[in-house]
């Protein structure tokens, strides 16, 4: 224990030993000390020599150290001096430098230099990311440190995270691979914002900040772990935009996690995060004071909204973001803090910036920026405000870029607002009493300031940006210059301070302003070369040799001259494109021309404004370009350098070319439409060949049902044949004789009313029956006659025999059933005669008992005829039935019998045809035997061979027998 005590300080007799000396032996003391307290002391002692003396620490005891985290993980003191000694080792940070403010005398007096060295922070950097590469060479230290994180010790969890967070500022890339790969490596980590301890909280936020960088998996990853609602809410609870440190690196982390990833915006968005952001933006009346960190955090808070609708992004997922955006009222809350008074000038600016991305496009959003107007007397729309402040040379530069950016925007797609900002120009709607937006633009494009000029150029330009209707509404607009001097139009005017040669911002705005105007626009090119001074004035521009300032306008004006050839209508005779590619070719050079129109893309600036639509420049001397200008001159440049190079007999010959192409595009239309009607006619067919086949499936399914049911109607017909031979035999043995009641003669007489009314119905039955009869007799005869000579038709033939053989038995006993009729009829008529006279008197009981039995006997005649008819009717129906069933079998054999006499007669002709096949075989074979013979060849017949086989066979049996 001495010796500890020597190395924390205590005082020793004899010589000192060195800073090396002591780490080396406290790691030998680390390394094969058994007592757990040794070692405890032994790494707490390095801990306290890892600042001073850091390269020895880390070259010596780094693996110690490591060891040491990997063995004694029971014990979370030396745990924690272990991480701490480590994180000494690799961390870069100045505020853990010793030598971050080092005293230096000067003429007798001290004076602290707040700087460290340039070239000791170089090397002290050097110095930790070496040791956080000799760390990171095996990832299972790095999976180690992960798992330390799972500690709930604050020894041990604290430490590990600040260590964790120094290696990935050094080395992000190597690690956040590493914790990619690692199993639940980022779960780990998203559990640091949940800890109840708000130091581990904060440095867990540092931790995620320094994971999240530069890489998309691993945001989106942390964006799922639910990081957007843990970060929220912390937000909320400290206190949102006036919160402190904590707040600003929950936005930190948000950006990391929003920035360039589509992804996590759109889950951002589809988990109605935007709708929770409305609060951040709620500021009061008195807006005095704002503290630094609230400045900060309501910047921060700003640049994740324009995140979300970043004119980088998709389009669809802009326009989805601005909608969101503008139905929560996130965008109403915006342009409060535009309009509200007492805001810092930088938070004023960023809130112009994400304005205007918020409105960039979105048709709703902007027209509800043209209706929201400053809290003024009276009150003025926000444009107009903001253009004040615009055209206001006194105004900060960023805030007058800010404020022509929004204008851009609130123009960019919006041909309804352009048209509004044209008609404030108008003669017809100029109100003397107010300032319009024209009004302040022309103020602006005319005034001594060069940057008001420009930006009001620029804004004058994006008006009439990709619409002809406005670009040719502003040809109408009539400047007063001075006193007692006509008006002059607008375009005129742009051109006289051209000529007048001001500043070169001035001119390049101007010049920016004419050639997108005249741009795709016939009538104002020719209202531009109506003026005889313009042309001139241009090649001769164009023509000098002017200094390195001077060749952007040049450039520019190259550029205007090849926009009046390019757009020309020929309407002037004395500038037409002929004569003006004559003039260039003269005054100028053809390859001069092209040579200065080149100086555009070239400048070092085109390419910078070409990158993004936001104005950002460092300096107004560098506002020379316009992004949207940019694009009309990448458009342009090449249509133009052919269009000087082109002849006349090259253009009538391109015209001829059009007209043809014209021409072919019409043949090729009409081709196009004829085949499209050929498709819809073969689709058509398709559709039909398809329902065809489908019928074609049911008909041959219901040919094959059809079948199966004459199979089953024969079955039924063999099995009714039976019942029917039974029916008759019991036919004579079913009537009774049923007892009849005495009753009254009136109710006698009515009952032969109705006997005979039946009568005369059964009548009328009975011959349709027998004309029915005499049909199936014809039909059955015919069908006999028809058919083939068959065993099955024989058998049917029979049974028709029989059946109509019944059927004339049958009709022979329904005569005789009329008959007794009749003569039942008669005799009842002559007993209701007799009984009638005697009425008056009584009737003896002989005479009584006679007339009751004659109705008996005439009731049960007249039931059985009613029976028998019944009967009858039946059995000639089902004989109709049995008669059509053998009708349709008929037929089907007739078929079949067809289809056999044809298959026979194909067999007979191909047996004919194998016949004269074999005849021309052994014809041919004759003939070559015959040939064979004449060579001298000795061939044996047929025959001779039959009989030598013979004679062969016979000899054999013999040896047979002898043997």
């Amino acid at each position: 224990m001495n010796f500890f005590r020597g190395v924390m300080g205590g005082q020793a007799a004899g010589p000192q030993p060195s800073g090396a000396e002591t780490i080396q032996k406290l790691c030998d003391r680390v390394a094969s000390s058994t007592l757990l307290e040794d070692r405890r002391d032994a790494v707490r002692a390095l801990k306290s020599l890892s600042k001073k003396y850091r390269m020895e620490v880390g070259t010596q005891a780094m693996d110690h150290l490591i060891n040491i985290l990997q063995t004694d993980r029971s014990d979370s003191e030396i745990l924690g001096y272990a991480l701490d000694t480590l994180y000494n080792i690799i961390c870069n940070d100045e505020e853990e430098e010793q030598d971050a403010v080092t005293p230096i005398s000067v003429s007798g007096k001290h004076k602290n230099v707040s700087m460290p060295d340039e070239n000791a922070q170089k090397q002290a950097d050097d110095l930790g990311v070496q040791f956080t590469d000799k760390f990171i060479q095996d990832p299972e230290h790095v999976t180690l440190l992960l798992t330390m994180l799972e500690e709930f010790d604050f020894h041990v969890r604290w430490p590990g995270v600040k260590l964790l967070t120094a290696i990935l500022k050094n080395q992000g890339v190597q690690v956040q691979g590493i914790i990619l790969v690692s199993p639940m490596g980022v779960s780990r980590l998203m559990d640091l914002l949940a800890d109840s301890r708000e130091v581990i909280r904060n440095d867990g936020l540092l931790l995620l900040q320094q994971l999240t960088k530069s890489n998309a998996a691993i945001q989106k990853i942390v964006a799922f772990e639910n990081a957007f609602e843990r970060l929220l809410d912390i937000i909320t609870e400290e206190g949102s935009s006036d919160g402190g440190i904590v707040v600003e690196d929950c936005l930190l982390l948000l950006l990391n996690l929003l920035k360039n990833n589509s992804s996590n915006q759109n889950f951002f968005k589809e988990g109605s995060y935007i709708q929770r952001m409305k609060p951040w933006f709620e500021v009061g009346d008195d807006n005095s004071g704002w503290s630094a960190q609230k400045v900060t955090n309501l910047h921060l808070m700003l640049q994740l909204v324009r995140v979300m609708v970043s004119p980088v992004n998709s389009p669809g997922a802009t326009a989805s973001c601005q909608k969101s955006m503008y139905q929560c009222g996130l965008l109403q809350q915006l342009c409060t803090i535009l309009m509200a008074t007492g805001v810092p000038a930088d938070i004023l600016t960023e809130t112009i910036n994400t304005v205007s991305e918020v409105i960039r496009g979105s048709q709703v959003n902007q027209d509800y920026f043209a209706s929201v107007n400053a809290p003024s007397n009276p009150p003025r729309p926000a444009i107009v405000v903001l253009l004040m402040s615009m055209v206001n040379e006194r105004q900060p530069f960023v805030l007058r870029c800010a404020v022509l950016y929004c204008f851009q925007c609130f123009l960019y797609k919006n041909q309804k607002g352009q048209g509004e900002i044209v008609a404030t120009l108008l003669p017809s709607t100029i109100d003397a009493n107010s300032i319009s937006a024209g009004q302040l633009l022309c103020g602006g494009l005319f005034s001594a300031d060069s940057l008001s000029n420009w930006c009001a150029a620029v804004a004058l330009a994006h008006a009439l940006q990709d619409n002809l209707t406005q670009k040719e509404q502003l040809l109408r607009v009539q400047l007063a210059t001075s006193l007692g001097k006509p008006p002059v139009s607008l375009l005129q005017q742009c051109t006289n301070i051209l000529s007048q040669g001001s500043k070169v911002q001035t001119r390049v705005g101007l010049l920016m302003l004419l050639c997108t105007w005249i741009s795709n626009c016939p009538i104002a090119v020719t209202h531009f070369l109506h003026n005889q001074e313009n042309v001139p004035f241009l090649t001769a521009q164009i023509s000098e040799n002017l200094g390195e300032d001077e060749r952007l306008v040049q450039g520019l004006c190259a550029l205007l001259l090849g926009i009046c050839i390019y757009y020309n209508d020929n309407s002037l005779e004395n500038y037409t494109k002929e004569k003006l590619k004559q003039l260039i070719e003269k005054r100028i050079g053809k390859e001069n021309f092209v040579e200065k129109l080149g100086f555009i893309t070239k400048h070092e600036l085109y390419s910078r404004a070409a990158q993004k639509p936001q104005p950002v420049f460092p300096s107004p001397e560098q506002m020379l370009f316009d992004h949207e200008f940019t694009k009309l001159v990448k458009e342009l440049e090449g249509m133009i350098t052919k269009a000087v190079h082109k002849s006349s007999e090259e253009e009538k010959k391109e015209e001829e070319v059009k007209k043809t192409l014209e021409q072919h595009d019409n043949i090729v239309t009409q081709y196009k439409e004829l085949i499209r009607e050929q498709d819809a006619q073969i689709q058509e067919l398709k559709e039909q060949v398809s329902s065809m086949a489908s019928q074609a499936e049911q008909m041959q399914t219901t040919i094959t049902q059809q079948v199966s049911q004459i199979q089953q109607h024969k079955d039924q017909y063999n099995i009714l044949k039976l019942k029917l031979g039974k029916d008759n035999q019991s036919q004579g043995d079913g009537s009774q004789m049923n007892g009849l009641q005495t009753e009254e003669l009136t109710q006698l007489r009515e009952e032969m009313e109705e006997l005979r009314k039946e009568h005369t119905l059964f009548q009328s039955q009975l011959s349709d029956k027998d004309t029915l009869i005499n049909t199936l007799r014809s039909e059955m005869s015919q069908t006999a006659e028809g058919s083939a000579a068959g065993s099955d038709n024989t058998e049917l033939l029979k049974e028709l025999e029989a059946l109509r053989s019944q059927v004339q038995s049958q009709s022979a006993e329904i005569n005789q059933m009329k008959t007794e009729r009749q003569e039942l009829l008669r005799r009842a008529e002559a007993g209701s005669s007799d009984a009638a006279p005697s009425s008056d008197g009584s009737l003896d009981a002989a005479k009584m008992a006679e007339l009751e039995s004659r109705l008996a006997a005439l009731t049960t005649d007249t039931e059985r005829l009613k029976g028998e008819a019944k009967s009858s009717s039946e059995s000639r129906a089902e004989l109709e039935q049995q008669l059509a069933s053998v009708n349709s079998t008929v037929a089907i054999l007739q078929t079949e019998k067809a289809k056999l006499q044809t298959e026979v007669q194909e067999s007979k002709k191909e047996q004919d045809d194998l016949l004269m096949l074999l005849a021309d075989q052994d014809q041919k074979i004759h003939s070559l035997k015959q040939r064979l013979k004449d060579l001298g060849e000795t061939v044996d017949d047929e025959d001779d061979l039959d009989a030598r086989d013979q004679t062969d066979d016979e000899e054999e049996e013999e040896d047979d027998d002898e043997d």
